[in-house]
């Protein structure tokens, strides 16, 4: 029998009933309001754990999913469903032989296993257990210390610190933040890198890992290294001076604002890309892959190292790599923490109770009893809502929703479910609230739902109240927490229980098997948890699921390059037609728009397709094809290619249909200037601009009648005005003109726009439409029209300021919002940042006076005078 056919005959024979038993009696154990019709206590006393921990020793030996998973429920069964010290200790060996370490330190920090196991082994099984610690373990060299870790992370390390390029894939809740962090901080103190870039795809993401970076260096005590989330370029160059070294934490677009603002002078020695499989990503795929090859281009010795969750071909990511780098893929599928998917479908005749049923990986489904509600849920969002307060009544209960309306909605409906006492209220939860007033609106839902312990989260809210919202629910004060497609992005964000019908992402396409999984993984996030639950509702419903509740599946890693060339016929006949389309039809094809863009800015750069990474990947005949229809575009484009490089998810035909445009107008150049945000014509310019953008760029700001809305927001946005500002100002606007509306929608609609707007679309055409301009003016010799001084578009659009004083505090760590609310105090607009910083030490005593929030204020004495609170701890 070989070992594959042993772990096969303990799974499918051996052990199969006493692991369905285990699997039922922890799934129990963690929900609420279940009754359990068949009570297992009697078969778990039956069991004889010595058996079957010894089975689990064996399956633990495996590298595939299905032995280490049962070897992992067995483990952790035994130290969560059973009392005798000594099968708590074996389960504690079986952890450490799955090298899953960090469980045993869950346990022993709930008091489920008493400290210093291996004192109370014998001899031999003692030299085993130090035995594996050691090999298992890794040496960090900047403090000296080995750091136990599981098979992935250990794998890890040693091929990033042997490899110039490394793509390394593995489960969600595998500790791969926590690892990545880990090197990434050794490689910058021990070795040569002074410039790093932790590439990150959302702001969100961005702000988490610039806060758990700067809280482990803090914790370390580590000295010289700085770390930034703004694309300046002050802090590069005092790395590249020999002063700190520097860790960018950036989006893609701010990464090309930094390469921009160094004129490609971008000198990177280390580049980690995280959440690196969405170089497929429809709508910033391309953004995404131009980035990456943009730092390439100028740093070809630069070490790459692709960070990606559970993906079928992580090596995808290593085709770019240049053929002297030596290149390693790294691809792990062990599970680290057990999730159960639960079905549950309503009873005959009583809408009020649901039947649970464990889905097992092969499709097998187990009853596990019903679960009782407290009312008839008489719509969808009320089944959501009562489901997930019934059955996550002890916390930790993530509720998936397809959109911010339908998470409000939601979120007060579990708060009316699952109130608790006024009397309950916690301080924290009460300056929550007090932040979503202030910060936001007066009536913003957010804050009467965050004092009963339940919250909701979504992309487009101001990010100190979203990574609030986050630290008291890992906290367990927010007991429920109502959230979107924000959280498949690379939030780091756990939870014991996820409650989800009818998955979408975006507003009608059912999400993707592998995105589900994503989701999914925030369940059990290891360290913090044994296990967690998703819960399906309503899966035999075709509407919701329209192809069932997935089955675990990996991502395919595709470039969205890629998938456009694909459709070579399209995307030729899209280029030789590019030059004809009437730019208000280009919405149409906004795809081939996006991968022309990419294509033309590499043949203006290089005169030929022949040398782009892609030609490998495609038939010669199809690039050549692309070659040729790109020649004929370049042949008419009189745009330096230096200002198609500085934006090329802008199409350059754009750029000289614009810049035709200027030269064919009998207005003053100066006309085309846009005016400080505080001038009196500053509406009337920005609103022509955009008017012209539509006309020969790219249809941006549709529909058009709402530009003069648009031009306001940008213009609130570049002011420096607070969120909650712009808030009023729109509501009193429908208010002045009779115009009917609903708080919570203005409130919604606003912090989209502003962050559709003002933060994506307009800084990535406005930077354009600057460029070309400027080339404009300088051909004319008008170029001394543009203010010297002023700050750079793209970069005073994506964090919304106006003064020097506002983007220095910004600069120092702090979000927006409190930025915003400190510089209200600070009466010069012109500070650097030390005298921000003096600013603040000197008038600290005073700030509790000056009625700012106490979460704005805690950032600000956090951020600025190093001053961390207790409460605050690090995600990863």
């Amino acid at each position: 029998m070989t070992e594959q056919e042993l772990h096969n005959w303990l799974l499918d024979n051996a052990i199969a009933d006493e692991l369905t038993v285990l699997t039922s009696a922890s799934v129990l154990s963690e929900l609420d309001n279940v009754d359990d019709e068949d009570s297992l206590d009697a078969k778990i006393a039956e069991i004889d754990w010595q058996r079957l921990l010894l089975a689990g020793s064996i399956l633990a030996k495996s590298k595939r999913r299905p032995p280490t998973e049962a070897a992992l429920r067995i483990a952790t069964s035994a130290l969560t469903l059973q009392d005798a010290p000594k099968v708590k200790d074996a389960g504690s060996v079986l952890l450490q032989k799955l090298s899953n370490y960090r469980s045993v330190e869950l346990a022993q920090k709930r008091g489920l296993l008493n400290e210093a196991v291996e004192s109370r082994l014998g001899i031999s099984m003692r030299v085993e257990s130090v035995t594996r610690a050691l090999e298992n373990s890794v040496l960090v060299q900047h403090s000296g210390e080995w750091l136990t870790v599981n098979p992935f992370q250990q794998e890890f390390w040693n091929e990033a610190n042997s490899h110039i390029w490394i793509s390394a894939s593995a489960p969600t809740a595998s500790g791969k933040t926590y690892m990545v962090l880990q090197w990434l901080l050794d490689q910058i103190t021990t070795s040569d890198t002074r410039v790093a870039v932790y590439l990150a795809p959302t702001r969100a993401l961005v702000s988490e890992i610039e806060d758990s970076l700067l809280s482990r260096i803090a914790g370390e005590n580590l000295s010289g290294i700085a770390v930034t989330s703004l694309p300046l370029i002050e802090k590069y160059s005092d790395a590249r001076l020999g002063k700190d070294r520097i860790i960018f934490v950036l989006t893609q677009e701010r990464l090309h604002l930094l390469a921009n603002a160094l004129n490609e002078n971008l000198s990177v020695d280390l580049l980690v890309a995280d959440e690196a499989h969405k170089v497929g990503d429809k709508l910033r795929g391309v953004v995404l892959q131009d980035a990456l090859e943009r730092v390439l281009r100028i740093n070809p010795k630069a070490k790459f190292v692709f960070v990606s969750p559970a993906t079928q071909n992580p090596e995808a990511l290593l085709d770019d790599a240049p053929a002297t780098s030596d290149t390693s893929s790294v691809d792990s599928d062990a599970p680290t923490v057990l999730q159960n998917v639960i079905l549950a479908s309503q009873r005959p005749l009583r809408p009020d109770r649901w039947r649970l049923a464990l889905r097992y990986s092969n499709g097998v489904e187990a009853d596990l009893g019903t679960l009782r509600l407290s009312a008839r849920p008489t719509t969808i969002k009320k089944r959501l809502a009562l489901i997930a307060a019934a059955a996550g009544a002890k916390g930790g209960t993530l509720v998936y929703t397809n959109g911010a309306a339908e998470a409000e909605e939601v979120a007060s409906l579990i708060a009316q479910a699952a109130s608790s006492p006024e009397a309950d209220i916690d301080d924290e939860l009460v300056a929550l609230a007090d932040l979503a007033k202030r910060g936001v609106h007066d009536a913003y839902l957010l804050a009467p739902l965050v004092k009963k312990g339940v919250a909701f989260h979504y992309g487009n809210m101001p990010s100190l109240l979203r990574e609030e919202i986050e630290r008291l629910f890992r906290q367990g004060k927010i007991k429920f927490l109502v959230c979107t497609s924000t959280l498949i992005e690379g939030v780091n964000l756990s939870c014991r229980t996820i409650v989800v019908r009818g998955p979408r992402k975006g507003k009608k396409q059912p999400m993707e098997p592998h995105d589900f999984w994503n989701l999914a993984g925030r369940a059990g996030r290891w360290g913090n948890e044994f296990q967690g639950n998703i819960i399906c509702v309503d899966p035999e419903n075709t509407t919701a699921w329209p192809n069932g509740v997935p089955q675990r599946q990996r991502y395919p890693i595709r470039r969205e390059t890629d998938t456009v060339l694909s459709d070579s016929t399209s995307l030729v006949s899209f280029l030789e037609a590019r030059w004809d389309i009437e730019t208000n039809a280009l919405s149409r094809f906004s795809q081939q728009e996006q991968v022309a863009s990419y294509l033309l800015t590499h043949f203006l750069r290089e005169g030929t397709l022949n040398s782009a990474t892609f030609v490998k990947r495609h038939s010669p005949e199809l690039v050549q094809r692309l070659n040729d229809a790109s020649a004929t575009l370049a042949g008419k484009i009189e745009i330096p290619a230096s200002v198609a490089v500085r934006h090329a998810s802008v199409n350059a035909v754009g750029m000289q249909k614009l810049l035709s445009a200027f030269r064919a107008m009998d207005s003053n150049p100066e006309d085309l200037l846009p005016a400080p945000p505080e001038s009196t014509d500053a509406y009337e310019r920005m609103t022509k601009i955009m008017g012209l953008i539509n006309s020969y760029l790219y249809p941006a700001f549709l529909p058009a009648t709402l530009i003069p809305l648009h031009t306001i927001v940008v213009l609130e946005w570049l002011k420096g005005y607070s969120l909650s500002a712009i808030i009023r100002a729109r509501i009193a606007y429908y208010e002045k003109h009779g115009i009917p509306y609903q708080n919570p929608k203005v409130i919604r609609d606003t912090m989209e726009m502003v962050e559709r707007i003002a933060r994506f679309t307009a800084p990535k055409y406005l930077a354009a439409y600057m460029d070309v301009l400027k080339h404009y003016l300088a051909e004319i010799g008008k170029l001394d029209l543009l203010q010297t001084n002023q700050l750079d578009v793209g970069v005073a659009l994506e964090f919304g300021v106006s003064t020097r004083t506002l983007l220095s505090l910004m600069e120092l760590g702090l979000s927006r919002m409190s930025a915003v609310a400190i510089s209200e105090k600070i009466v010069l607009d012109s500070l650097g940042r030390e005298e921000v910083r003096s600013w603040i030490e000197e008038h600290n005593a005073e700030l509790d006076g000056l009625e700012i929030p106490a979460i704005i204020l805690r950032e600000i004495r956090k951020k600025i005078l190093g001053l961390i609170p207790e409460t605050d701890v690090d995600p990863t």
